[in-house]
């Protein structure tokens, strides 16, 4: 007994020592919270430059990045052909997938920390309190990229949501900030204990917490008569439908987007722009993750399981539709550009929703393993190049939101009028944003919509009834138009009222020329840069679902 102890000690020795150095992104995040801790204990972040806590926060950015470069590209140099490899005895996997969304939520969040220092929220007696939380979430989500088991996915989306819900009420004296901090952690805790308790079933129910064997046991119960009975399924389904409900929250999917609206316009746009982007595409790496963990990597399951899994494609199809649908409804009403892009955020949520459901469709149809994995794959790759091109322009829409809050001291949309006037690099800029979540040519957003709807029309073929979700996510597509063009309206021909505040930049100034650089970057990002990131998730994508290289 002694010596199987011993022998386990020194496995898991070994393995973490293994383990670390693709672990040393996340573990520079850490460094870089714990010098936060330090230089706000010795007051060495009031002398500012690079010490100061955006300084320090940008530098354990960068390092991070540049960790995750190296160690992707040592991940692609191997010979032996495995482009995966699981940490922490498997606790965490660390594959492209992984390291797409790494360099995707460090570049977020990078964005996040410069636009705070252009429109100086947080002040200077808050700053190492914010960005320690900023940076403690950034760790949650990047965990939540690459969780191998049900215990990491529970802790990798608590380690996101608490920072969260304090970023939402950090301004002081704001009523306004503290009520959407109460409903978003009152929500969240509901959210969570429901799902802990699909995992607790689920993980009981097939003896197994670990993601890889997940599907194998669900396939012996599938095989076995006297297994599956109803009560097994009925559980099954429940289990899985809790999970789902914790993953929807996090992805302010209908009906569980109560906190989105509230926590948005009472939180400063800068943090409603890191929730709306970063959380979204860390909660979707996890749901993808989650959902290949129920079919696994056979192709030769059983039949009632293929079903089952086939059912969930459909499900979350309708889902996913629904919640476009509601989002962009919801969205016409609003006269507050910071709950018009809340339920902005909730209808592009429903459209990543329909890639993953025409994975799980693809994954579960009759047929070939290559022609469903090639279809997957697809889809998947529709999913990453619209989170890169989701996370540009929402940061910039929320961004143009915050510098435009600066100068007016309003976030109403009938305060913006005449600003193209006023302001014009402003509202370029808020033009190629809002051009881009529409979905128009060229902008990046029309490619990443093209993609998902083509990968979901394929999968209509195996269940004609995602014809439906297809033609409903089309017609969004059109109904969202008028409300952003509503917006530009406002900015770009209605007068500006006696009574409004206008927003006056000077393009001479210091921060005129941060304005100008801001919109040059959206319009850049928005443009130029979408064959490289085509390529980029189409790479990923492909060997997500085959382990090699194309």
């Amino acid at each position: 007994m002694n010596i199987k102890i011993e022998d386990l000690v020194n496995h898991i020795y070994t393995d973490t020592g293994n383990s670390l150095w693709a672990f040393s992104p996340e573990l520079a995040v850490c460094a870089t919270i714990v010098l936060l801790l330090f230089a706000r204990l010795f007051n060495v972040d009031r002398k500012g430059g690079i010490v100061s806590p955006a300084g320090l926060t940008m530098i354990g950015i960068v390092a991070a990045f540049v960790l995750s470069v190296a160690t992707q590209s040592q991940l692609m140099s191997d010979a032996d052909g495995i482009y995966s490899r699981e940490l922490f005895t498997g606790l965490l996997v660390f594959d492209p997938f992984t390291g797409f969304f790494r360099l995707l939520l460090l570049a977020a969040v990078f964005i996040v920390v410069w636009l705070t220092l252009l429109s100086g929220i947080p002040d200077r007696e808050d700053g190492p309190d914010f960005y320690i939380l900023l940076m403690g979430a950034t760790l949650g989500m990047m965990m939540m990229a690459s969780a191998n088991h049900m215990l990491m996915l529970f802790l990798a989306i608590e380690t996101t949501s608490v920072p969260s819900y304090v970023m939402v009420g950090f301004l002081k004296g704001r009523k306004t900030a503290s009520e959407a901090a109460l409903k978003y952690v009152v929500y969240g805790g509901g959210a969570a204990g429901v799902m802990l308790y699909g995992i607790s079933l689920l993980s009981g129910m097939l003896g197994t917490a670990y993601f890889p064997d997940m599907a194998m046991q669900m396939a012996k119960i599938a095989a076995d008569p006297n297994l599956m009975t109803g009560a097994a399924i009925t559980t099954l389904t429940l289990a899985v439908v809790m999970i789902l409900i914790g993953l929807a929250f996090k992805l302010s999917i209908f009906p569980f987007h109560f906190w989105c609206p509230d926590a948005f316009e009472g939180a400063s746009a800068e943090v409603a722009g890191f929730l709306s982007v970063a959380s979204k595409a860390a909660a979707f790496a996890l749901l993808v993750r989650f959902c290949l963990a129920l079919v696994g990597p056979s192709a030769d399951n059983p039949e009632a399981l293929q079903q089952f899994n086939m059912q969930i494609g459909v499900v979350l199809g309708f889902v996913a539709a629904i919640t476009s649908t509601f989002g962009n409804l919801a969205a016409y009403s609003q006269t507050n550009m910071k709950r018009l892009l809340a339920y902005s955020t909730i209808a592009h949520a429903g459209y990543m929703l329909m890639a993953v459901s025409a994975m799980m469709i693809f994954l579960n149809a009759p047929g070939d393993a290559a022609t469903a994995n090639t279809n997957a794959s697809l889809a998947i790759e529709g999913l990453l190049y619209y989170l890169v091109v989701y996370v540009l322009m929402n940061l910039g829409a929320f961004g143009i939101v915050a510098l435009i809050r600066n100068e007016i001291y309003s976030e109403e949309i009938a305060d913006y009028a005449g600003m193209s006037k006023t302001s014009p690099m402003l509202a370029v800029g808020m033009l190629i944003c809002l051009f881009s979540l529409v979905g128009i040519p060229p902008t990046g957003g029309f490619i990443g919509k093209f993609v998902i709807f083509a990968a979901l029309f394929d999968a209509a073929q195996y269940q004609p009834i995602m014809y439906a979700v297809f033609l409903l996510g089309v017609l969004n597509t059109v109904f969202s138009l008028f409300y952003y063009l509503n917006v530009l309206r406002v900015m770009w021909i209605a007068p500006a009222k006696d009574s409004a505040r206008i927003a006056e930049v000077p393009l001479v100034s210091k921060r005129g020329a941060y304005v100008a650089f801001l919109a040059v970057c959206v319009m850049v990002a928005g443009t130029i840069f979408i064959a490289p990131v085509y390529e980029a998730a189409e790479h990923v994508s492909t060997m997500l679902f085959s382990g090699i290289v194309p």
